[in-house]
């Protein structure tokens, strides 16, 4: 059987603590319009979700103008630019596992639910852009996770097979997305479960069963 080969990174909540930043930001936008967000809604139901899609819950569930979608979303993105530029840094655990990843030959990627603009200033200044062999958004599919395009489409374009594919995710929608494509799961509760300790234990648990 194959051995891991690749690793793939969710972004938000597992390299880059900005969970809160992206909840912030959105019910910055929303508070224009007399509404915002509970964080045990944002926890439970919109966590992991595109900003388009929680827009597009939001008119189903509390009649939010569809005609503001488009709006509300050019302006989240400017507040979570303003936020990751003032927040956003390195952090050892993760500038250290990223390294040795690399160095050890292991093939890194990561697929985030974000649009592109907001995963190339985080990782730049979180300093781990260049680790990365490729990374996908949610400009580059169709179906943003939960759908299992976006991991899909990754293991296709790295050449593997999902036994050969090891997938960090820290919330239900990219959980599911991650089980869907085949590939092998480590699930995490924060970033600081992102360290290299647990992830090469759990690639050791993966092989062995193989």
């Amino acid at each position: 059987m194959p051995k891991i080969k690749a690793v793939l990174f969710d972004m938000d909540g597992v390299l880059i603590d900005a969970k809160d930043w992206h909840y912030e930001a959105l019910n910055m936008a929303l508070s224009l319009f007399g509404m915002e967000i509970s964080r045990y809604d944002h926890l439970v139901t919109y966590d992991g979700l595109p900003t388009k899609k929680k827009l597009e819950m939001l008119t189903l569930e509390r009649g939010l103008p569809e005609q503001l979608h488009h709006f509300i979303n050019d302006i989240k993105q400017e507040f979570t630019f303003q936020l990751a530029y003032a927040k956003c840094r390195p952090t050892f655990n993760h500038q250290y596992a990223l390294s040795q990843l690399h160095s050890k030959g292991y093939r890194l990627v990561s697929c985030s639910n974000s649009m592109r603009k907001t995963m190339d200033l985080m990782f730049e200044r979180a300093a781990i852009k260049s680790y990365f062999e490729f990374y996908l958004s949610n400009e580059d599919v169709k179906e943003p996770k939960p759908n299992p395009e976006m991991y899909v489409s990754a293991i296709r374009k790295l050449n593997l097979s999902p036994d050969e594919c090891l997938i960090l995710e820290d919330n239900e929608n990219g959980i599911r997305a991650a089980k869907a494509s085949g590939a092998h799961l480590l699930t995490v509760a924060s970033t600081q479960d992102v360290n290299f300790e647990n992830i090469t234990t759990r690639i050791q648990e993966i092989e062995r069963a193989l």
